[in-house]
């Protein structure tokens, strides 16, 4: 019998061991964001799986398959526009809107209008998941000349 509570006891950490993590990009409100969600079974393999909810509440939230990747995988979110958002996670891209939340594909290629600005990246800090904002792009320099008024 005591052996049987030791054996319990050493297979508590596989149970575990499962990792679920969630973080979201909000644009505009809690309401609207795309939220990516991060499944690894044990903490010793070397991929997950990847899903993202689109939300646009309360009109719409739906979350959409991405499939398996590697498990540190960084997730970058650009915006071509119109409540489309572009998602890349290595060589892997896909396209999902929160207009009504239905719109997820995969991208072959980049799109011909280009991705768009980047809005930041999905990606494992000290093994949290977080959303990093990109920079803010600076002004151009013609616009940070300094004003010199005209001569009388």
């Amino acid at each position: 019998m005591p052996q049987k509570k030791l054996l319990a006891l050493l297979l508590v950490p596989l149970l575990v061991a499962c990792s679920d993590q969630r973080a979201a990009f909000e644009f505009g409100s809690p309401e609207h964001s795309l939220t990516l969600i991060r499944v690894q079974n044990f903490f010793w393999e070397k991929t997950a799986g990847y899903s993202i909810v689109a939300a646009h509440l309360p009109e719409c939230q739906r979350r959409h398959d991405m499939g398996v990747g590697a498990a540190d995988s960084k997730v970058e979110v650009y915006a071509p526009g119109n409540d489309a958002w572009i998602l890349r996670q290595g060589k892997r891209m896909f396209v999902v809107e929160t207009r009504t939340c239905e719109g997820f594909a995969r991208l072959e290629a980049e799109p011909e209008g280009g991705m768009g600005p980047p809005q930041g990246t999905f990606q494992l800090r000290e093994g949290t998941l977080i959303f990093v904002a990109a920079a803010k792009s600076e002004a151009p320099a013609e616009s940070l000349a300094p004003v010199v008024p005209a001569a009388k």
